[in-house]
């Protein structure tokens, strides 16, 4: 009930709430001791720091205009081809999503091309902002910074850097060059529009150079601290709080409206959903799962990988991929998989959401930013593309990931 209360937001009450009720209770109705709850949440701290420092990040560039400078910039570029433009978008979601977390393209990305979009007098604005929703999933496990998911599934036992880049480069490259193919050709006949060349490009501050900056070194320092196998929680908080006195020693904005403006509401989220899960291994249902998943590895290892992908791939969808997620890594663990099966769990759980606007919480974010616009994509029409979109991607993608065996 609170998964569905957090996918379906009856009331249009935050999700956090619904995630936060169901871990109360669980408390209250003692199925849950409230130590062990507090344990789960306490579980959840390197990924609460890196949140904190990534949203830390993402809306000191929102303020300062970093992303509607680069917005703008793609737009120029773009000399008036609704084409060209739609490739440039593209670019810059990847880079976003790669090096600053698929949330910050939902949440700070999607505005910026919205505003771009309205600019250049585009009639059709939907096919830039898909580009939002569906390149902050699929380019999602370039990094291990690249989604917090990567963070839940691996825990601990985070892999280092080099390790990283040579399980994940080729699925990686396969599901941004798949889903850029797909999205191109289903948007085809919507992108048969001129596009007004004269796009005024706002002036960067101080501070939004100082911003791109401290962009650049968070992401060297993450990229250090997962070459030394280093949690990335505390560095990414560290730079972020850093960047961010940086800037408001340099910028008229004062701290107050850099606080109100991060989504803080995802941390009780995240923590609610580390206390439901908590409560799930309880009830032994992850035991149980890790029988099963030994009994695939045992049949066929690579079969194990396939399958395991697919089925996450979709369940995300039905749960959220958080909570899969945090579930999914839990049976892993405790199943002790070979190593070459583990990437084909992160790329279904990273990857899957795509297919639906319940997948994952970057989409439910993307949503949100989408109204705030005045903009609004049905559930249908969104799971129209995302069937489209989402199965080649995984396909190849996983298929990159078992290759490198």
């Amino acid at each position: 009930m609170a998964t569905a209360g957090v996918i379906l937001r009856p009331f249009a009450w935050p999700e956090f709430i619904w995630a936060v009720s169901g871990a109360v209770l669980l408390i209250a109705l003692k199925l849950l001791p409230a130590a062990e709850a507090l344990g789960a949440v306490a579980k959840g701290t390197d990924v609460y720091l890196f949140l904190i420092g990534m949203m830390l990040l993402a809306e000191l560039a929102r303020q300062e205009g970093l992303f509607d400078w680069l917005a703008a910039k793609a737009a120029t570029m773009a000399r008036g081809s609704a084409t060209r433009l739609f490739s440039l978008v593209f670019a810059v979601g990847t880079v976003v999503t790669v090096f600053l977390s698929n949330d910050a393209t939902a949440v700070v990305l999607t505005p910026a091309v919205a505003a771009v979009v309205k600019s250049a007098k585009a009639k059709e604005a939907l096919p830039y902002l898909f580009i939002c929703a569906f390149i902050a999933n699929a380019a999602s496990f370039v990094l291990p910074i690249s989604n917090p998911a990567n963070l839940v599934i691996y825990g601990s036992h985070m892999p280092t850097l080099s390790h990283w880049l040579a399980r994940y480069t080729l699925a990686s490259l396969l599901s941004v060059l798949a889903t850029y193919a797909v999205l191109r050709w289903s948007q085809r006949f919507r992108l048969r529009q001129p596009l007004s060349a004269a796009v005024e490009i706002p002036g960067v501050t101080v501070g939004g150079k100082l911003s791109a900056v401290g962009i650049g070194c968070t992401a060297v320092v993450l990229l250090a601290s997962s070459a030394f196998d280093i949690q990335l929680g505390l560095p990414a908080f560290l730079a972020g709080a850093a960047t961010a006195a940086l800037v408001l020693a340099r910028s008229r904005s004062g701290p107050m409206r850099v606080i109100r403006g991060v989504s803080w509401g995802i941390l009780p989220l995240v923590a609610g959903l580390f206390v439901l899960v908590e409560a799930l291994q309880k009830t032994g249902i992850t035991d149980d799962l890790a029988g099963l998943v030994r009994d695939l590895v045992q049949g066929s290892a690579a079969g194990a990988a396939w399958t395991m992908g697919a089925v996450l791939a979709v369940g995300c969808n039905l749960v959220n991929n958080l909570p899969a997620g945090l579930l999914a890594g839990r049976v892993v663990q405790l199943a002790n998989v070979p190593e070459h099966v583990r990437p084909a769990v992160l790329i279904g759980v990273d990857l899957g959401p795509n297919l639906s606007v319940t997948g994952s919480l970057a989409t439910i974010l993307w949503l949100t930013a989408l109204r705030r616009e005045g903009l609004r994509v049905s559930a249908w029409s969104f799971l129209k593309l995302g069937a489209l979109v989402m199965p080649p991607a995984l396909v190849l993608a996983i298929a990159g990931a078992v290759a490198i065996d």
